[in-house]
């Protein structure tokens, strides 16, 4: 429970439904000033809770918009209307309000640590920004804590189910068990979920999935949580303050060393002052006077140079991922999907191919616009999600 209006919801829906639930949320340590003398801690739970069986561009930086995850403006289950959007999230504020959620309902709720699990997700992000790749934090953390370490704590409890706040359903394809998208377009989480381990479908649930955001309200109006008009947060929950830089600088500082920004033909046009300041599809705050808008179109830490080009620059047909991960039973070889690149992208029509190192070559029917490294990209059929694997690099088709 994240002391969000979707977590909230869906474990009042379970309790409607005859489940016995228990409240989780992870607690992460990473510290924040507090209001009110509130106390000092960040945390993080988009697990909404695990019910045993009874009866969230210019800079393309991967925000919540990715992650997806909401979050309270107020404090202490106190619902505040008129907000819009929330700068960051997971706040000491939010495991208050989780806490009052889960009084109102009456079931029990714990506070998990998961401080150093956390740390080493943030590591992950630095570390990807220093090797020239975009990451995704909200993917790795969805299949490393929410969906494994609290799975490990359901089992140890005996619950049968987990169920999150997500904006995602659990179907049915060739008698098997599948993730769908949700039925909100607007609202869809299922991006964010391909790296989950496909044993665990039958187990999970997402009360919300069936729900589009405004319905999610209603019934959270209905319910008569205070947390009904919480805004949808903004910020990754450990950059409340969108300023990525400062976290992989304390990180990675070697990362931040001046460097050539060359043209496509290898003209240096400018300095920068660090690859990790920028990322593919980048068009704000570059420094350079091209006359033109331009973009950044390559990271190369090895040789500490930036490219940067026109729009049409950024267009290409085929990607190579790797560490692909299937959710239902496809052809060894190749086959047909819709194809996303990244959180807000439009899935596009592309022949998905299987490699032998356990990575795949996207080769989509018409160019693409920023294929960015260290994005995940993944594959639909319909509403089914198939599976998903992580950006390497653009290729450019060479045309016969």
């Amino acid at each position: 429970m994240s002391g969000g209006v979707d977590s909230s919801v869906a474990a009042g829906l379970l309790v409607e439904q005859g489940y016995d639930v228990v409240g989780l949320f992870m607690r992460t340590g990473v510290e924040e000033a507090a209001a009110d003398g509130a106390e000092q801690g960040q945390s993080c739970g988009e697990v909404s809770a695990d019910a045993s069986s009874q009866s969230d561009d210019s800079r393309r930086l991967p925000t919540s918009r990715d992650c997806i995850a909401p979050a309270a403006q107020e404090s202490r289950g106190a619902g505040t209307s008129g907000a819009s959007r929330h700068q960051g999230c997971c706040s000491a504020s939010d495991a208050a309000d989780a806490r009052f959620v889960a009084g109102l309902f009456d079931i029990p709720f714990y506070a998990l640590n998961f401080e150093q699990d956390f740390n080493r997700l943030i590591n992950y992000f630095a570390d990807e920004y220093a090797r020239g790749r975009t990451p995704n934090p909200c993917i790795v953390c969805n299949d490393q804590m929410k969906f494994g370490k609290l799975v490990e704590y359901a089992d140890a409890v005996g619950a049968k189910y987990i169920a999150t706040g997500h904006y995602a359903r659990i179907g049915r394809r060739n008698e098997r068990p599948a993730l769908l998208r949700g039925v909100d377009g607007q609202k869809d989480q299922s991006y964010v979920l391909f790296g989950l381990d496909r044993g665990l479908l039958d187990r999970l649930m997402f009360p919300v999935g069936e729900l589009t955001k405004s319905e999610v309200r209603e019934t959270a109006e209905r319910l008569g949580l205070p947390n009904r008009d919480k805004p949808d947060s903004v910020e990754i929950c450990f950059v409340p303050d969108n300023d990525y830089a400062r976290v992989v600088k304390e990180r990675r500082p070697d990362a931040f060393v001046e460097g050539d920004v060359v043209d496509s033909a290898g003209r240096v046009i400018g300095r920068h002052k660090g690859v990790a300041n920028y990322t593919v599809g980048q068009r704000r705050g570059l420094g350079i006077a091209a006359g033109e808008p331009i973009y950044v179109t390559r990271l190369d830490p090895k040789s500490n140079t930036v490219t940067m080009g026109d729009g049409d620059a950024l267009l290409e047909r085929a990607l190579l991922a790797d560490r692909a991960n299937f959710l239902v039973d496809v052809p060894d070889e190749s086959f047909r999907a819709d194809v996303k690149i990244r959180y807000l992208h439009r899935a596009a029509p592309a022949t998905v191919t299987r490699l032998d190192d356990g990575g795949v070559r996207i080769l989509f029917d018409e160019p693409q616009r920023a294929i960015t490294p260290g994005q995940a990209v993944v594959f639909y059929d319909g509403d089914v999600l198939l599976g998903g694997a992580w950006i390497v690099r653009a290729e450019t088709v060479r045309p016969r």
